[in-house]
């Protein structure tokens, strides 16, 4: 493939979209990552420099799989991992919340490079993926129309201009809509920013400790619900768009750098499922193979993240929620549909997908674990039973 591939599939469309992933990304668990990082005692002057970590990391890994694999591969934080952080490491030092990481991060390379989790991964079939992913976007589709009645006008413009724009220019649908909100909640002063707040911090490295009790009681919890909740649905969204999982090396190449950036405030590199849907629709391009585009486009994003550190949080926050939420929902529609649609198409899964589809949307966290994964066990089992059954 031509070195210039990539300029020839760039579009304004691709950068976009990125952007939104990036926004969406980091809007969703600003408050979250903030909870744990100072539950756990990190210094103020260094939560900005752990930001910066993450953002370089999501970055390079984003960019890099995208780019070799042509395929929309975007990276994140493991947000359960994050939420069982924060109501878990209080009694925590930072050196032993280090070595959390680094131990949950070891456990997932072991699984990337042994095959293991590829293994498991094949047991999940097409229609079920395409249920699970369709389960989670339903939040954000509700969310984005509940949206309307916390504030009319920002949301009914952005609604209007963007069934206006998709009905006849569609790739420029998410551009038209985000300009329009951004437009909008700057006339009416809800949209600040307080440029003082904007400073960088130089990481630092933090000795690890490996404290037994704290391995087992928070490492293990923090490595199964990072595997459940956000590296499985991140490759079965692979999947259920189409595009090959690639379990193993994913997996592989993320730990490894977590494992890297871990001393340096680096906690989580995980297999992104939100995000790349995001940049898998058919409004961010019409050929799926140049839809990475969008992937490496974010993984810049990132990487302008990273370099702002702590800044980049104060830049997120002055932008409204009903903005992002309702950007987000309109820019998973187009995978949303798609999704359900292959889900329902085969009259043998259907039942099983429906099961999937319904738990995964309930929201249901059981043990810990997000319904995402409880959805596609119980669409796997469900599909084992119901597969031979009569029609």
């Amino acid at each position: 493939m031509s070195k210039l591939s990539f300029f020839r599939d760039f579009s304004p469309a691709t950068l976009v979209t990125g952007f939104v992933a990036v926004l969406v990304g980091y809007a969703s668990s600003v408050a979250i990552i903030l909870q744990a990082v100072t539950a756990i005692g990190v210094e103020p002057s260094q939560i900005g420099a752990w930001l910066s970590m993450l953002g370089v990391g999501m970055g390079i890994t984003t960019i890099g799989l995208s780019l070799y694999y042509r395929t929309p591969i975007l990276t994140a934080w493991s947000t359960p991992g994050i939420a069982l952080l924060a109501t878990n490491l209080p009694d925590t030092s930072v050196n032993e919340a280090i070595g959390i990481f680094i131990f949950a991060s070891a456990l997932m390379l072991i699984c990337g490079i042994t095959g293991l989790f590829a293994k498991l991964m094949t047991y999940i079939p097409h229609t079920i993926a395409a249920a699970m992913l369709a389960g989670i976007l339903l939040r954000f589709g509700l969310e984005a129309f509940a949206m309307l009645q916390v504030n009319v006008w920002l949301c009914g413009a952005m609604l209007l201009v963007y069934l206006i724009v998709r009905r006849y220019f569609p790739l420029y649908a998410i551009i038209s809509t985000l300009a329009a909100g951004l437009i909008i909640s700057i006339l009416s002063g809800e949209l600040t920013l307080a440029g003082e707040n904007m400073v960088f911090s130089m990481p630092e490295f933090v000795m690890p400790q490996f404290n037994v009790t704290a391995l087992i009681g928070v490492g293990i919890p923090f490595f199964i619900v990072t595997m459940a909740s956000q590296n499985a649905p991140g490759i079965a969204t692979l999947q259920a768009a189409g595009y090959p999982p690639r379990a193993s090396r994913l997996l592989s190449w993320t730990s490894l750098v977590a494992i890297i950036l871990a001393p340096f405030g680096g906690f989580s590199i995980c297999i992104a499922a939100i995000t790349a849907a995001i940049c898998m629709g058919s409004d961010v391009h019409p050929d799926p193979k140049k839809r990475y585009v969008a992937a490496v486009s974010a993984g810049f994003f990132y990487l302008l993240a990273g370099l702002l550190g702590g800044a980049i949080f104060y830049l997120f926050s002055a932008v409204p929620a009903p903005l992002i939420k309702i950007l987000a929902g309109l820019a998973l529609l187009g995978t949303f549909t798609n999704s359900l649609n292959q889900a329902i198409k085969d009259d043998y899964t259907r039942d099983a997908a429906i099961i999937c589809f319904l738990v995964t949307a309930s929201g249901a966290n059981l043990l810990g674990i997000s319904s995402a994964f409880w959805g596609l066990i119980g669409g796997i089992i469900a599909h084992s039973v119901l597969k031979n059954a009569p029609r």
